[in-house]
């Protein structure tokens, strides 16, 4: 058996947090971003704990030979952590990670994701923090700045089922439901007759199939605007009533002058 077959590891079905396997990312600014996820494998798996911590060894002996020149480290680092107890800076896990064993493998380069069928998964929003996959590991020996210890690489994952999102994150129907009640569809109403609002204030749009207000009693009506931009249309004047033409009366006879008809 190689090495690498020595320090490699396909776990059962564990659950993923943290999850950038489509994009790399850092945590720390000036930090190399690579490809990542967070394993959280339930520690009633003995199986897979059982070759990890076999692989974990492999590449221990491999760090003897290579990095380390001959010594192990007295304070070996390992990336296996106890979900029910601290992270590395000291705070408490989240309780997604209660019941289990916790690591975290990432990799340069982007690692392929394939469904149940070894279908490549190619949609992101089939793979997220709280999804149920299986991953490979390879663990290695690291060697950076005198600091001594077991990585884990981060290999092909294949999603198995979905799981409760973690994080916050919701679905689409979650967060809005069904239409909201009383929201329908409005079309601004820029009609010629629009109705017309006091300087300074903001129109009033009525909703679509809405009438605009009839003016009240006493009110006049707006003006209608014509072919014209900004033209008021051609209103016809009313009718003026006819005058009666004086007539001029004979003071002796009264009867009209000039030989006129009485009343005409």
């Amino acid at each position: 058996m190689s090495n690498l077959e020595a320090t490699n590891v396909t776990t059962g079905e564990v659950r993923l947090s943290y999850v950038h396997l489509f994009q790399p990312y850092s945590n720390q600014p000036g930090k190399e971003a690579k490809y990542s996820t967070t394993i959280l494998i339930p520690k009633s798996d003995s199986a897979t704990m059982g070759r990890i911590q076999a692989a974990i060894q492999a590449a221990t002996t491999k760090g003897v030979q290579t990095a380390w020149k001959g010594a192990r480290p007295p304070q070996l680092k390992t990336p296996v952590w106890d979900g029910d107890g601290v992270r590395q800076n000291g705070e408490p896990f989240g309780e997604e990670a209660k019941g289990h064993w916790v690591i975290t493998a990432s990799s340069k380069q982007q690692q392929s994701i394939v469904d149940v069928n070894l279908n490549p998964i190619l949609e992101q929003t089939k793979v997220y923090s709280g999804v149920y996959a299986r991953v490979n590991v390879n663990f290695f020996p690291f060697d950076s700045n005198g600091n001594r210890g077991i990585g884990a690489g981060l290999g092909p994952v294949q999603i198995i089922r979905d799981g409760e999102p973690l994080g916050g994150r919701i679905s689409a129907e979650q967060a809005f439901g069904g239409a909201p009640t009383g929201v329908g569809y409005q079309q601004p109403f820029t009609g010629w007759d629009a109705p017309q609002q006091p300087y300074g204030q903001p129109p009033v749009v009525p909703q679509y199939g809405q009438q605009p207000a009839a003016p009240q009693y006493g009110q006049q009506p707006p003006v209608q605007q014509g072919y014209g931009y900004g033209q008021p249309a051609y209103q016809q004047q009313p009718a003026q009533p006819m005058q009666q033409a004086s007539q001029q009366i004979d003071p002796i006879t009264g009867k009209p002058v000039n030989g006129g008809v009485w009343g005409i």
